[in-house]
């Protein structure tokens, strides 16, 4: 297919976007417009292993191209993220992103013209947009809308040495949560300071369990994902890997929250110094557009036992202050405490409201305290999970 061995030899010249090419469905189409007029056996395979490639992940050649393209992780849209793109550099992208536009325009009845064959061949869709016009538009908004994997999601773990999205995240929302208004207030506060680049703190949220702390922090990011917000969730036992997840998002255009959520220590536990290092801005400290927010149930985070004030360590107060600084640390300490009565109750009604819950409030309110006794207490935790048993039973 002779008019298409211009696109051949471009694919080959590509540098910028060279990752594109050896995408599946992308290898596919070029070594069909590579192949010979005069093989139609040959065509019919290359035809089907491209189709099939293609609608493994949609039926529209444009389309597709354009998505790889926008979440690709590339030198340009890295110094692009950076506001330090060369002449250079800027030229072979443009140059390789018209070449993506006419790959994109390749159709079909194009293709089955050169295959004199009568049997049904499956056909794609192509247009519907601009390749080239979508990239500009994606590099103007670079740091609200990031780049690779922070393109399509918004909360990540750490795993096995990489950074990974989670597909399912949390849905919670700050609209769906009632009480403690004030304490999630100053959450919010220092998270928008993260976002529009003002000083902001590192923040402990600690109190009983179940009063809404986790869910705090994942609904303020779900809020501002699309003012550029994310986040890295990792383990306490990974705490030693802080220092190379910082780099890998150091550079990074959005900005990040790196969540440790139950945290808490023994007194002689290995991953205390790791965390302690990154808190107190040693070499490998937190960069500006990171911070660090962890939950947990105690607000000193360290387990102390008497034999930490009784025993054989003749500096025994500096023993004990190393052991309580860890959450001075924290600029931000948020206290969420179990809910009163009045409380519960509140969150309870804002939450069967929410539900389409249909009982009368005097009744709903007596089997809410009586499920918070059978469930361990009050709480916002206890709460929805009486609603949403209320709502399991109804028709």
């Amino acid at each position: 297919m002779k008019e298409f061995e211009k696109l051949c030899l471009l694919s080959k010249a590509t540098v910028i976007f060279r990752e594109i090419i050896k995408d599946e469905a992308v290898c596919a189409l070029l070594k069909l417009l590579a192949a010979d007029d005069n093989d139609a056996k040959a065509l019919i395979e290359l035809y089907s292993d491209f189709v099939s490639a293609l609608y493994k992940k949609c039926d529209n050649l444009t389309e597709y191209l354009n998505r790889i393209l926008q979440n690709d992780e590339n030198i340009y849209v890295k110094e692009a993220a950076k506001g330090e793109v060369s002449p250079l550099l800027k030229c072979a992208a443009e140059n390789e992103l018209d070449f993506f536009e006419q790959l994109g325009k390749v159709t079909s009845e194009e293709i089955k013209a050169h295959i004199n064959l009568e049997i049904f061949l499956p056909e794609w869709k192509n247009g519907g947009i601009s390749i080239k016009s979508e990239y500009e538009k994606k590099m103007a908004a670079i740091k609200t809308t990031g780049y690779g994997i922070y393109a399509d999601h918004r909360m990540f773990l750490y795993k096995d040495g990489k950074i990974v999205p989670v597909k399912y995240p949390d849905p919670q929302r700050l609209s769906q949560m009632s009480g403690y208004e004030s304490e999630r207030q100053k959450v919010i506060d220092n998270t928008l300071a993260l976002i529009n680049g003002k000083p902001c703190n590192n923040a402990l949220l600690y109190g009983d369990a179940g009063s809404g702390k986790s869910s705090t922090v994942k609904a303020i990011v779900n809020e501002y994902y699309s003012m550029g917000l994310r986040l890295i969730e990792i383990k306490k036992n990974q705490l030693y890997s802080l220092p190379d997840v910082i780099e890998q998002l150091a550079d990074n255009p959005l900005k990040f929250i790196v969540f440790i959520d139950d945290l808490s220590f023994s007194s002689n536990d290995a991953d205390f110094g790791a965390l302690k290092a990154i808190l107190e801005g040693g070499v490998a400290g937190k960069t500006d557009n990171i911070a660090i927010y962890a939950t947990s149930n105690r607000r000193n985070l360290v387990k102390e036992n008497f034999s930490d004030r009784n025993g054989d360590d003749i500096h025994i107060q500096d023993t004990v202050q190393e052991i309580m600084s860890l959450s001075a640390r924290f600029g931000l300490k948020v206290t969420f405490s179990r809910p009163d009565k009045d409380l519960y109750l509140s969150i309870v009604e804002n939450l069967a409201l929410q539900y389409n819950i249909n009982e009368k409030t005097d009744e709903l309110f007596i089997s809410a305290e009586a499920f918070a006794l059978r469930n361990g207490g009050r709480s916002p935790r206890t709460a929805k999970q009486f609603i949403e048993y209320l709502a399991s039973k109804e028709d």
